[in-house]
């Protein structure tokens, strides 16, 4: 990956929709130069998908948390039985992994706090494996992800 490969992402990181045309102008390159970049890094995972950056508050996702998550155990099976049911929960954006007192962080956004309640008495507390939960509500957000800071 070069200089240019990642200037191409970090426009395409900004603006998912920008023509191939006004890309390749953008960035200096010729149409075909730049589609077959673009095509390439497709091909190689490095561009996964475009998606729609939506606001949250403008659907009605009011309420923003960080629940910081401590399992009774690092046992494979605790870990696994953990994941799976994060990787059910359609309201949990983000799972993370961490080093430090607790063992996951996991983001969170919902309609309002009975919703978040709701989630929390009958999802995240029903994980066996689940030792302790801290929530951190965000009260506003300062910057949100655009997109990574390429070099």
């Amino acid at each position: 990956m070069d200089g240019l490969d990642k200037k191409i992402l970090s426009v395409l990181q900004q603006d998912g929709q920008i023509s191939m045309a006004a890309l390749s102008e953008r960035i200096g390159l010729s149409l075909s130069a730049c589609h077959r970049r673009v095509k390439l890094m497709e091909a190689e995972g490095i561009i996964r998908n475009y998606a729609a950056q939506i606001d949250r508050q403008t659907v009605g996702l009011e309420v923003q948390v960080f629940i910081e998550v401590k399992l009774n155990s690092q046992r494979r099976e605790d870990l696994e039985a953990f994941e799976k049911a994060i990787l059910s929960m359609p309201e949990i954006l983000e799972c993370h992994m961490i080093t430090g007192e607790f063992d996951f962080l996991i983001r969170v956004c919902v309609h309002s706090p009975a919703d978040y309640e709701a989630l929390y008495r009958s999802s995240l507390s029903a994980i066996p494996a689940v030792s302790q939960m801290k929530t951190l509500l965000s009260l506003s957000t300062v910057k949100e992800f655009r997109g990574y800071h390429l070099r």
